[in-house]
């Protein structure tokens, strides 16, 4: 079974990727609020642990902005603010768990393997979803609103791998291998024709879900 990743983003610890890596985690490591969610498009992550103070973006705002952008990767926030305020605040952003300093690492391992296990259990269900869009993949279903949302087999596809990477932007040339698994050098315009498709059926209603990032691709969030 290959290591969870898990994204640790502290500006003070120097011992806990370590730590972590010994227990079997592969670290990613950042240390602003800004590096964590430029690291958080760009890795393909089974979980964030996450620091509340940070130099830049306080770890609550990230968690916001990886949520309003799609983000679903399982994010606990391990910090050194103790209050029921920030306990109950922190979940209310988004957070699937909440860890005040300091813990036993045997403690935090078992509960951070707990949210990713968690999440793989959901997703092994075949239900993916963000906001009001909803995929049922075993029943081969799509709402919108709850509101079925009728695609071809292509179009499926696609939209599955959009839900699969929420949040994060998807060159087109990842989409073609990966949806089509044919070679970025073909030269052909199907992503675009069929992310306009998607659009027609899936973005006839507000909020806007399928965004364009020129010169890059496409990402799948709630807003702008």
């Amino acid at each position: 079974m290959a290591a969870a990743t898990v994204l640790l983003v502290d500006d003070r610890d120097t011992t806990l990727a370590a730590a972590l890596q010994f227990h079997g985690f592969a670290v990613h490591r950042a240390d602003t609020g800004r590096g964590a969610l430029t690291a958080a498009a760009e890795a393909s992550l089974d979980a964030v642990l996450l620091e509340v103070d940070l130099a830049d973006i306080d770890g609550f705002e990230v968690c916001r902005r990886l949520r309003s952008a799609g983000d679903t990767t399982p994010l606990v926030f391990l910090t050194g603010r103790t209050s029921v305020e920030d306990r109950v605040h922190g979940i209310d952003v988004g957070a699937d768990d909440y860890i005040p300093k300091p813990v036993d690492l045997e403690e935090l391992v078992t509960r951070l393997r707990a949210v990713i296990r968690r999440a793989g259990s959901s997703q092994s269900q075949g239900r993916l979803e963000l906001g009001d869009l909803v995929m049922n993949d075993e029943a081969h279903l799509v709402t919108r609103g709850g509101v079925p949302v009728p695609l071809s087999p292509t179009e499926f596809r696609l939209l599955r791998y959009f839900l699969e990477h929420a949040g994060r932007v998807l060159p087109r040339a990842e989409l073609l291998a990966e949806v089509w698994h044919r070679p970025e050098d073909e030269g052909t315009n199907v992503v675009d024709t069929y992310v306009g498709y998607l659009r027609r059926k899936v973005d006839h209603v507000d909020p806007k879900l399928i965004h364009t990032v020129r010169g890059f691709g496409y990402i799948l969030r709630v807003g702008q």
